[in-house]
């Protein structure tokens, strides 16, 4: 697992061996937590990497405003092919969900996201975005 360059021990984007990256976010989530996420998510989606997300949000806590607008500017600028969210909170399911229609709505782009009870169930939704990603390229190539 190596670390994608986020110093907050509290927080932390670590890509997994299968190529998933894997978000815990323990607290809080203040803006510059948010914007720093979204920043190691860019680096890799800038080096060609696919961006599969695995978010741990079982010791997640609040998302203030300043925190859900930064994760808005941030996201519609940035590639995410898909988010598994284990273990979300009914508010943070429904900050996700308006998040990712107006996210959609604004960019057009399709914004992938599923929540799911086990980390094995999401990294299995992920791995099958994965392969449809890539098999998505291999015909329009």
């Amino acid at each position: 697992m190596s670390d994608l360059g986020l110093k907050d021990a509290s927080s932390g984007v670590h890509e997994e061996p299968d190529g998933i990256l894997r978000v815990a976010v323990h607290g809080e989530l203040t803006e510059d937590r948010a914007r720093a996420i979204i920043g190691a998510l860019r680096r890799v989606a800038e080096s060609g990497g696919d961006v599969l997300v695995l978010v741990d949000a079982r010791r997640m806590g609040p998302v203030p405003p300043p925190a859900r607008k930064a994760l808005t500017d941030e996201v519609r600028t940035a590639r995410l092919d898909a988010i598994a969210l284990v273990g979300a909170s009914f508010s943070v399911r429904v900050i996700v969900a308006l998040l990712a229609k107006g996210i959609q709505m604004l960019t057009g782009r399709p914004y992938p996201q599923h929540f799911f009870a086990t980390e094995d169930e999401g990294r299995a939704w992920l791995l099958a975005q994965r392969d449809a990603l890539r098999a998505g390229r291999q015909s329009s190539a």
